[in-house]
Formats: C-alpha cells, sequence, structure tokens
C-alpha cells in the first residue's frame, strides 16, 4: 500500500479520500488555492501545499504544478477526487511520466469515454443501446438546427466534454434553439475548454439511472448496482437513491449487465460509473464518467463497501476485494445534496460565510460528506455545494424517513440553502411512492418551492420577536437589546416597542410589549418564553407549545422548524442606517461573477419579468429579469465585466401611476 498520496482536489472529496486514507495507515497531502487557504481539507491533513491563486485555471487545474508539489513532498499517487483533473487523459500520462501513480483508470479509458460523441460510437459496437441524435464534427449553428429538426422536438444540446448540467439545455421549439446553442457553447467553453456540442433526442419523463462498476488490472470488472438519480434541477443531480425504486430483478441484471460491458469495451481499471437514460422497460447509454462519483456514498450504504479503499487497493496493483456473487444489496440509501442556492430565485448560486453548521452523530443510518464548517466560506470560485447527507434504512420507507429526519436536524445558517426545498421532496406523496423522473422537479415546483417558500409565517416572527427582545442570542453575537435606544426595561412592562425584521426582501413591522420575559405581539398574541437551551426555543403562542431552533450571527436570525428555514434580518438605524431601501428599480448582482450578455441599453422600455443580462457565477449562466414595467435609465456594466455581490447593474424608472393603471 502507498505510504503517502496527493489529493488534487479540494471540499468534501477531498475530505473523503483523507478519511479512509488514514484508516488504511496512508498519508495525505492537501493541494490548496489561496482561496482555500484555511478550508477544512487543508485543516485534516498531514501536509498541505499552496498551488496558486482563487480561480481554478490558476490552481486545480494546474496539473504540472500538482505533479511538481507531489514530487516534492514525496508522495507516490495522486488521487484526482472527481471534477478538475478526475478525468484529463494528458494529466494521467503526465502523472505516469513523472513515476507518480494515477489514482484512477488508464489514459486510453478516460480518452475513449471522454468525448460524448465517441463513446456512443464505442458503445454501440459493444451492443449497448444509445439515444438517437447528431455528434458529428459538423458544427455550424444551421446545420444542427437542421439536425435537431430531422430528430424531432423536444431535443437536449449537450457539450461533448461536459459533465453536471453544464453545456447542456433542453429545446422544446425550434425558435428557442441557435439562443440555446450559443447558451451552451458559453458554458462549455468557460467549464471544459471546449464548445463542441451533440443533439439527442429528448425522452419524455424519462428515468436517470447509473450503474457503479469497478475494474482491476488484472482485467476483472464487476458492478455494484445501480442508482437512480432522476431527481434534478439544471440538470444536475439533488437527491440520489439505490437501489432505483420499481424495477425488476430482470431489468436490474439487464442494465448492470450492459454496464460491465461498456467497461470491458475499454479495458477499464479503478472506479467508474455508466449513465443510462431509462423510458419504461427500454434503457440507453448516455456517458461514462471515468471516476468515482459524488453520489457514491448510497452504493458504499446498500453494500458495505468502501469505494476509495478500492480505488487505493486496485491502484496498488491488487485484484478486486470481492467477487461479483459477493456483493449484494442490503436495504436502501438516500443522498440529498445541500447547496448553497436560493430555489425561490431559480436556484441562484449563493456565496458568503456559513456562520454555524451542525447536523446528527453520524450512524449506520446517517451520515454526512463535507468540506464545510462553522466559519467557512462558499467561494464563487467553486460548487456551491456544501454537503452530501445520506441515510439508510431495511427499505425505502423508513430510509426516507430517516433522511427527513436528517434534513430535520441539520442547521446551516448564513446564506440561504435549499435545504427546505430537500425537505419538501421527502415530504411529497408522489416522491415516497416512488413515482419519480428527470422532471419530477419541474412538475411539481409549486409543491416543492410554494410561494410562502422561507418566508416567515406569524410563528417565525413570534419566536424571532421573542429571540431577539430578551436578548437570547446574545452569546451568539446578535444584536444586543440593552443598547437599544427605546424605553424597553428588564423584568418590567414597557411600552410599545416597534421592531423591523426583513425576510426574502420585505419588511415586517412588528410591535410588541415586554413583560419579563413575555411579549404580547400586535396581530399575533401572547409569547411567552418556555426555555432557550443549545440553540433551541420553546414556547407559548396563545397557550399552544411551539419549538423550534434559533440561531443569530449580528442582525441575522435564522429559524429551523419542521423542514422549514426561515432567515430574518434585524432592522437597526445605527447599523443599516436612517432608511429600508427595498432596491427599487436597482437591479444589484445577487451574486458575484461576470457579465456575459446585456439585453438592454438606457432609454429601453422593459416590462416585469424581462431579461435584462446575464450572468455567470460558479460556471453556471443566470438570467436576470426586471423587477418591474419601467424605462431603463442607467446602465453600467458591458459583457466581460466582473461584478462582486450588490454591484449596481442596471436602474429602472417607474412611471407614475403605472400600478393603478395595471
Amino acid at each position: 500500500m502507498f505510504k503517502k498520496i496527493l489529493i488534487a482536489n479540494r471540499g468534501e472529496i477531498a475530505c473523503r479520500v483523507i478519511k479512509t486514507a488514514r484508516k488504511m495507515g496512508v498519508k495525505c497531502v492537501a493541494v490548496y488555492s489561496t482561496a482555500d487557504r484555511r478550508a477544512l481539507h487543508v485543516r485534516l491533513a498531514d501536509e498541505s501545499v499552496c498551488i496558486g491563486e482563487a480561480k481554478s485555471s490558476e490552481s486545480y487545474l494546474r496539473g504540472d504544478v500538482i505533479i511538481k508539489a507531489a514530487l516534492t513532498c514525496g508522495a507516490e499517487a495522486i488521487h484526482p477526487g472527481y471534477g478538475f483533473l478526475s478525468e484529463n487523459a494528458e494529466f494521467e500520462r503526465a502523472c505516469a511520466a513523472a513515476g507518480l501513480v494515477f489514482i484512477g483508470p488508464s489514459a486510453d479509458s478516460i480518452s475513449a469515454m471522454g468525448l460524448k460523441d465517441c463513446a456512443k460510437d464505442i458503445m454501440r459496437k459493444a451492443g449497448v443501446p444509445v439515444v438517437p441524435g447528431y455528434q458529428g464534427e459538423q458544427q455550424d449553428d444551421n446545420f444542427l438546427a437542421e439536425k435537431a429538426q430531422e430528430i424531432g422536438y423536444p431535443v437536449l444540446i449537450k457539450a461533448v466534454a461536459g459533465g453536471g448540467g453544464k453545456g447542456m439545455r433542453l429545446v422544446e421549439h425550434a425558435s428557442d434553439f441557435i439562443e440555446s446553442l450559443a447558451t451552451c457553447r458559453r458554458e462549455s467553453s468557460a467549464a471544459f475548454a471546449n464548445d463542441h456540442l451533440l443533439i439527442e433526442k429528448y425522452l419524455i419523463q424519462p428515468r436517470h439511472i447509473e450503474v457503479q462498476i469497478f475494474g482491476d488490472r488484472q482485467g476483472n470488472v464487476l458492478h455494484l448496482f445501480e442508482r437512480d438519480c432522476s431527481l434534478q434541477r439544471r440538470h444536475q443531480k439533488v437527491v440520489e437513491e439505490a437501489p432505483a425504486p420499481n424495477i425488476s430483478d430482470d431489468f436490474r441484471n439487464a442494465i448492470c449487465g450492459a454496464a460491465v460491458r461498456a467497461a470491458q469495451a475499454i479495458d477499464y481499471y479503478g472506479a467508474g460509473t455508466v449513465e443510462f437514460i431509462v423510458q419504461g422497460d427500454t434503457f440507453y447509454f448516455m456517458e461514462m464518467n471515468t471516476r468515482l462519483q459524488v453520489e457514491h456514498p448510497v452504493t458504499e450504504m446498500i453494500t458495505g463497501q468502501d469505494l476509495v479503499e478500492w480505488q487505493l487497493r486496485v491502484a496498488c496493483g491488487e485484484a478486486l476485494p470481492l467477487a461479483q456473487d459477493d456483493i449484494s444489496i442490503n436495504g436502501h440509501a438516500f443522498e440529498s445534496r445541500l447547496y448553497a442556492e436560493d430555489p425561490a430565485r431559480d436556484f441562484m448560486p449563493q456565496t458568503g460565510r456559513v456562520h454555524h453548521f451542525s447536523y446528527p452523530q453520524q450512524s449506520q443510518y446517517m451520515r454526512v460528506d463535507t468540506g464545510i464548517e462553522a466559519g467557512d466560506s462558499v467561494s464563487v470560485h467553486y460548487d456551491p455545494m456544501v454537503a452530501k447527507l445520506a441515510s439508510w434504512g431495511e427499505d425505502r420507507t423508513s430510509a426516507a424517513l430517516n433522511m427527513a429526519e436528517l434534513l430535520r436536524c441539520t442547521y446551516m445558517s448564513g446564506l440561504p440553502s435549499n435545504q427546505e426545498f430537500v425537505a419538501s421532496v421527502f415530504d411529497h406523496n408522489v416522491f415516497l411512492d416512488a413515482v419519480i423522473d428527470t422532471g419530477f422537479i419541474a412538475r411539481y415546483e409549486q409543491d416543492l418551492i410554494p410561494e410562502t417558500y422561507a418566508k416567515a409565517a406569524e410563528t417565525e416572527i413570534a419566536l424571532a420577536a421573542l429571540f431577539y427582545l430578551l436578548g437570547l442570542g446574545i452569546q451568539s453575537s446578535a444584536v444586543n437589546p440593552w443598547n437599544a435606544h427605546d424605553n424597553w426595561r428588564m423584568g418590567a412592562s414597557a411600552l410599545l416597542r416597534n421592531l423591523s425584521l426583513v425576510n426574502k426582501g420585505e419588511v415586517i413591522a412588528v410591535m410588541a410589549t415586554c413583560h419579563g420575559e413575555s411579549l404580547e405581539v400586535e396581530g399575533i398574541g401572547q409569547v411567552k418564553l418556555l426555555s432557550y437551551h443549545d440553540g433551541v426555543l420553546k414556547a407559548l403562542i396563545d397557550d399552544v407549545e411551539v419549538s423550534a431552533v434559533v440561531l443569530s450571527y449580528k442582525q441575522g436570525i435564522t429559524v429551523f422548524s419542521n423542514g422549514r428555514v426561515v432567515d430574518l434580518h434585524v432592522f437597526t438605524p445605527e447599523l443599516d442606517g436612517d432608511t429600508l431601501d427595498a432596491n427599487g428599480g436597482r437591479i444589484v448582482a445577487p451574486m458575484p461573477g461576470s457579465i456575459v450578455q446585456v439585453m438592454v441599453e438606457v432609454e429601453s422600455v422593459v416590462g416585469k419579468g424581462q431579461p435584462l443580462l446575464v450572468m455567470d457565477s460558479m460556471k453556471v449562466e443566470t438570467t436576470i429579469p426586471a423587477n418591474f414595467d419601467g424605462v431603463v435609465k442607467g446602465v453600467y456594466i458591458a459583457p466581460g465585466d466582473q461584478v462582486q455581490e450588490g454591484t449596481l447593474l442596471i436602474e429602472i424608472a417607474q412611471e407614475e401611476g403605472e400600478n393603478d393603471a395595471a
């Protein structure tokens, strides 16, 4: 076994590899960019090396710098994790030339599957069915538009070098094809330095099922069963499970057998995933990921195997630890991806500092893989995934119940996340009945992201007011009511207190009278403190007992209640200024990023919801619309500009009487 390896990655996968390596007595070297100097994977590793600036192109994608670091530290092998250099054939060749072992497949296998068009040709020859489409060299816009027409709408445009949903767009109408093509080219070029595209027939209500395969250098290949990854947004997975529900043994044998044939066709060794699109009992090859997958924990939980340990052993030249007949399915597992993003704003990525992050103790029933601790930041330069929450149960129902409990007992504050959204998935009857496909989230979006999503209800408002006005969060750096310039008195009645809470851009005016450890909140009723310990606030609201976890940092208060996550900001003139600014017609950058396209100019007449500009952040394009009807009075950015969160982009003037006319 290796004595020391270097991990050419960051975040939760680097931490995950360190965990197994340490169990096996293998020392780990972490690499980091200047943005990750204090990151968790750096703190956990035995050694660490700075490899460059924050941009991945200047650090984590610098194979030459990483190899030099490995040689300098005396590492024998490099584990690429996933993403970055994990599917880079030239990097594998460079490692071999430097005398380092690449903990992954051969360069030839990576190259064979690296471009989706070439991969499909190989699969056809291996007898693996593929989705109808066009994957040729001709890339002229009009030619591709003709091919899309021949294939028949809806079609899917995909980057041949793509992954993670980047450079991918569903096109349902011919009128949208050229614009979607341009977007895919930009995303593909930015993410993979390759703007070559292919077109596939888009199957209606398909499932996305993938098979975990593993090979060794002795020529053995086996599978560790399948995962269902159908729940996706922006073609990126959100919830995965293993095994796939509602499939027959014959189907399982057929799809897993096809995955093994696919791996054998390219003399594959190491961990890999063969992805299929499934409609009814028919499956088609989509692509093969020649690396470990983000969702590998669910496979580990149902098979009892450590796939990272398998990777290290195979890379050392050992044969696979088990034969196919020795591997069986035990129970059911789910994985939920916790992202720093706002589902209510089209899943817009969020950046900033995580002020609090805690979750239940890990066990055979619950597992959390993360690269974040309280005080760490989510950077604009990398993927916004914060953690992977995994659950296991003896059957699908119990695994889902365990995931719901894990989501209820995970607390992250400081920036918006998709936690409430995922909790809604595990509360949805259709999902619990295993009626799922890739269109599930879009179809039930109003159920999963209702108008009330993350918006404070009376209970959350009452608890936040009690928490703040009684000073319960003083030890957590909350604003101290003792310093407020009003007439509040401890232990006695006071005159009416006015409190302004900002939630989802809306100002909530709270008027309350303090009576010792209780409040009389206008419009809500009497709110009495029962206890506050370790973040758990218990209170009576009009004699009804309620409980929630309430956490604070400076002026922010976050209330966690039965899967709901409500963020509130306490407005104080001393810190926020004299007035509350709801931005009005000032369109500001919702996150750091770069301007891709500006669609309006000064004096343009715009309608509410009309696209104004396109931003790129974390390699995902976001279209920003007008917030009401009006006239553009200022355009302060241009394509190519780098902007920070809060930067003024465009200003719109709303004519007087416009709302009345509507």
